[in-house]
């Protein structure tokens, strides 16, 4: 059997990214692949501690973000209020009371735990490098975009884990909220106030080295994926879930996407917003931040075997929104020129 030419590959490769599969997409398949064929690595009873390891990963993370963090051009992103407030509002409210109001179709007690990661994926921040990726492509105001972005991540420090308390101390008696609370504190607003005390002296160091700190923060993320779902699959809680059910979900992903887009783009046009900020909105409004998934998971859930299936919608989620946006700001940058 002949293999492929170079050009071929590249060919197909250039097709995967401008549909939005990029590199990190695969990677995460592939990982959950490897926790289904070979999940013990990352059990508790491995003698490599992966899920420690992650778990000291996930402080970096946040302490390299307060270092890249720069407060100066949050303070010069402060016009447009309205713009902010949809943005914002969208993310950390519109987006759980949905899910809260759909709760009722997941009376199935075998369906609570997927139905909690639903909402755990609604309480997350939006995106930083991809909305602002996303909004250049599509002509969008790129300053607003990455204003918006930045605030909404250093925002879900602070609003994800208190959406998840709300819900977990009134539907899990094992839910400990002083822990969680503790492991917050040690493990994320430590790190991000560290960071950001140390911005002047090694912010251009952070951002020189973007690129490679970004690999970092990936590698992590594969990691706890990884070992969330050894957890869940060597305690056998997937099995409840078919591929019907698995299918439902990544529909109801897209729903949920074309949903929130659809109402930022209908509040922007009363609110008469220009183009730039019609984009900006509707991009950053509508999207969720697997990185924060991640290392927030690793904080709230640790320990949980259920932990894969309350990462499924969020994995699903990001991989559905880099597909349709990137194909709607390749359009939108066609309409520009």
């Amino acid at each position: 059997m002949s293999q492929p030419s170079p050009s071929t590959t590249k060919t197909f490769w250039s097709a995967a990214q401008r549909a939005g599969l990029d590199g990190f997409i695969l990677a995460l398949i592939t990982v959950v692949f490897l926790a289904w064929l070979w999940p013990f690595p990352g059990t508790a009873s491995s003698p490599v501690p992966l899920g420690t390891i992650a778990g000291y990963g996930v402080s970096v993370i946040f302490f390299f973000y307060g270092l890249k963090l720069n407060l100066g051009q949050l303070r010069t992103g402060l016009s447009n209020p309205r713009l902010h407030l949809l943005i914002h509002t969208t993310t950390f409210l519109l987006f759980p009371l949905i899910i809260l109001a759909i709760k009722p179709l997941f009376q199935n007690p075998d369906l609570q735990t997927l139905w909690l990661g639903i909402f755990f994926l609604a309480a997350l921040p939006g995106t930083v490098s991809s909305a602002v990726v996303m909004v250049s492509l599509a002509g969008g105001n790129i300053p607003a975009a990455i204003f918006n972005a930045s605030l909404s991540s250093l925002l879900g420090v602070f609003i994800t884990p208190l959406w998840m308390g709300l819900l977990m101390n009134t539907t899990s008696a094992s839910f400990d909220m002083e822990d969680v609370v503790l492991k917050l504190v040690v493990q994320v607003l430590v790190p991000v106030v560290a960071g950001m005390l140390l911005h002047r002296f090694w912010g251009a160091f952070a951002e020189k080295y973007r690129k490679q700190l970004g690999n970092f923060d990936k590698g992590v993320i594969l990691l706890i994926v990884y070992t969330s779902f050894c957890e869940s699959f060597d305690s056998g809680v997937f099995s409840l879930l078919g591929w019907q059910e698995l299918l439902l979900l990544w529909t109801g992903m897209v729903v949920l996407f074309f949903l929130i887009y659809g109402i930022t783009t209908f509040v922007g046009k009363l609110f008469r917003f220009s183009r730039e900020e019609h984009i900006t909105a509707s991009f950053c409004g509508s999207k969720k931040s697997l990185v924060q998934g991640a290392v927030m998971s690793k904080v709230l859930f640790a320990g949980l075997p259920s932990a894969g299936i309350l990462l499924l919608p969020i994995l699903l989620y990001h991989a559905s929104q880099l597909l349709i946006v990137s194909s709607i700001a390749q359009r939108m940058s066609r309409e520009k020129h």
